[in-house]
């Protein structure tokens, strides 16, 4: 966890199984310097990076998989 300084979390719209949740997870550790894991059930992305990403960069990798983030909280 070290290796990643930042974290976001993003609320996720539109998830509905497991595989919405891999595909989510897949979306945004695409991203260089990303690791994400998705929680289903709180319906959230935690997001760690080695750099900071922009909120709408993020949005936007997530909504290419079909889903809407809706709100973004910054952890660190």
């Amino acid at each position: 966890m070290s290796h990643y300084p930042y974290e976001k979390i993003l609320k996720v719209d539109g998830m509905s199984c497991g595989n919405c949740a891999v595909r989510v997870e897949n979306a945004l550790n695409s991203l260089e310097g990303v690791w994400a894991r998705v929680d289903l059930e709180a319906e959230e992305a935690q997001v760690y990076m080695k750099e900071e990403y922009e909120d709408q960069r993020l949005k936007d990798a997530v909504r290419d998989a079909g889903y809407r983030v809706y709100k973004v909280n910054k952890v660190k």
